[in-house]
């Protein structure tokens, strides 16, 4: 059975996870207040609807609560927001997807119940700074306020040199989770794995130690 998904708010941000979704073989429930949004999205979505969703009435007439998994991805109206996620959660929807304008905003959707929020353009910066900072830091996604994980690219100073020898965890408090080798991945490697240059590490830790490894080793 397809996943169903409801996602609010048309913009780029609630668009693309739309899109994404829908290219991953979902059913999901469009929505927005403004008409031509919607249209946008009329021959994507399973199916698009235009509604109020700070009306609690209009919600249970889609069904809403029917729905395993809601993303609230209204963009600008905190309000709009706020009130969506008060009522969504009222009525009992089991999973609730918010984003969040700023850290005002993310604490009060806290406050409310919300399961999971995302502050997508302060991640995407977050990211982007990372990455430029560093050739070898290819992509950084925060886990919490201070730890992440992060994709490091391994140049010749490190390549030739087992996970032992470098003693990663013991030295920096950080855990290769992973290697990236070309077309193949291997998980949770054994200490004896030897690191070979063009391996992307995958490492888990604080963003202290993660920076910490990663300026010892390629800068």
């Amino acid at each position: 059975m397809k996943k169903e998904f409801v996602v609010i708010g048309l913009g780029r941000f609630g668009g693309s996870i739309v899109s994404e979704l829908i290219e991953l073989g979902a059913n999901v429930m469009a929505i927005d207040i403004t008409p031509s949004k919607v249209d946008e999205y009329a021959d994507i979505a399973t199916q698009a609807v235009v509604a109020d969703t700070t009306d609690e009435s209009a919600l249970l007439s889609l069904g809403i609560r029917n729905f395993q998994h809601v993303i609230v991805a209204i963009g600008e109206n905190i309000q709009a927001s706020i009130l969506t996620t008060l009522i969504l959660k009222e009525i009992g929807v089991p999973k609730l997807t918010v984003k969040a304008q700023n850290e005002y905003h993310k604490k009060l959707l806290e406050k409310l119940g919300a399961d999971h929020i995302v502050r997508p353009e302060r991640d995407m910066g977050i990211r982007v700074a990372n990455n430029v900072l560093s050739n070898n830091i290819l992509d950084y996604l925060e886990l919490s306020d201070d730890h992440s994980i992060a994709e490091i690219i391994v140049d010749g100073r490190v390549s030739g040199r087992t996970l032992i020898d470098l003693n990663i965890r013991a030295r920096y408090g950080i855990n290769i989770v992973a290697i990236k080798r070309q077309e193949s991945i291997i998980v949770s490697p054994q200490a004896e794995e030897k690191i070979l240059e063009g391996d992307v590490l995958i490492v888990i830790g604080s963003d202290l130690d993660i920076h910490s490894f990663e300026k010892k080793f390629f800068h």
